[in-house]
């Protein structure tokens, strides 16, 4: 009998441990899916892009004031992309963190719990709605309001498309930087609390310092959301690759030259072609940087507060 017990447990810890196997491999590969598509992607951007920069100049691509890749004679200099990108970027940060971080302080050590519980709902529909509906938002109400206010500006502008976009972050902040200030325990501001510290000086001097790193995730996935938009830009800030700082022109962003492109009725293989994975790549190593310097610069202030 007690062999037989014996031969049981050995089976069952062999069968237990090949579940286990199977479960970890499973797991594993469900992990790595996401490593082999990005190392998929940029092979993908940037093995094409090598083969875009062997016909034209890196110097001229980085530095040149004119993009006209399809239009003889051709220009690939990416500045006038670059500058919409950027413009776009700004525009909508002056709109979403603000308004978002707010939000977040309200939601997270003002508001009571009712009021939260009927907030935090509208926040989270805003940020379903879809991108392309707030681009004929822009179209349609925000760029006649400006024009009303400022009669120089055109049908097509930057200044417009940015506020839709910074509208359509605004939950995004919101919610990350509220959930990351949520995390803080109570038992920090208690303490401030009875130290006879205000309200607003327990959220300006233990909260926030506190959920730095979740309320500087979300100004950065902001950014990220605001230079990737591609159906905002595209119907509200217009088709114009022009080297401009003035918002209330109509511009092109590297997103926007990507759909248009896109769309058109372009070879495979040919320079037109090639132009979409060199501007994408462009995007990629944006986003990249900017997050690697955020990160960075996070991780120093956590450290120093040490």
């Amino acid at each position: 009998m007690t062999g037989e017990i014996i031969t049981f447990k050995k089976r069952s810890s062999k069968q237990t441990q090949l579940q286990e196997f199977i479960v970890r491999m499973i797991l594993l590969f469900c992990a790595s899916i996401s490593i082999i598509t990005t190392i998929a992607v940029v092979a993908t951007l940037f093995g094409e892009s090598a083969s875009f920069f062997q016909e034209v100049p890196l110097r001229e691509f980085l530095f040149g004031t004119r993009w006209s890749p399809t239009l003889v004679p051709r220009h690939f200099g990416i500045l006038p992309l670059l500058t919409g990108t950027l413009m776009i970027a700004l525009a909508s940060s002056f709109i979403s963190i603000p308004f978002g971080l707010g939000s977040a302080i309200y939601l997270s050590e003002y508001a009571p719990k009712k009021v939260r519980r009927v907030l935090k709902p509208i926040l989270e529909i805003l940020a379903g709605i879809p991108s392309i509906v707030f681009g004929f938002f822009a179209l349609t109400f925000i760029t006649p309001l400006l024009q009303a206010l400022i009669p120089s500006t055109q049908i097509f502008n930057a200044l417009s498309a940015g506020i839709a976009v910074g509208i359509m972050t605004i939950p995004l902040v919101a919610s990350v930087s509220e959930d990351a200030m949520s995390a803080v325990p109570d038992s920090m501001r208690k303490g401030a609390f009875a130290l006879g510290a205000t309200r607003m000086e327990v959220t300006t001097g233990i909260v926030l310092p506190a959920a730095v790193s979740g309320i500087g995730a979300s100004f950065i996935l902001a950014i990220s959301r605001a230079i990737g938009e591609t159906m905002i830009v595209a119907i509200a800030a217009g088709q114009s690759p022009v080297l401009t700082l003035n918002p209330l022109e109509s511009i092109q962003t590297m997103t926007g030259f990507m759909v248009n492109l896109s769309l058109g009725d372009i070879q495979h293989g040919t320079i037109e072609y090639k132009t979409v994975f060199a501007v994408g790549s462009m995007l990629f190593l944006m986003t990249f940087v900017m997050n690697l310097l955020a990160r960075l610069t996070i991780h120093r202030y956590k450290e120093a507060r040490k």
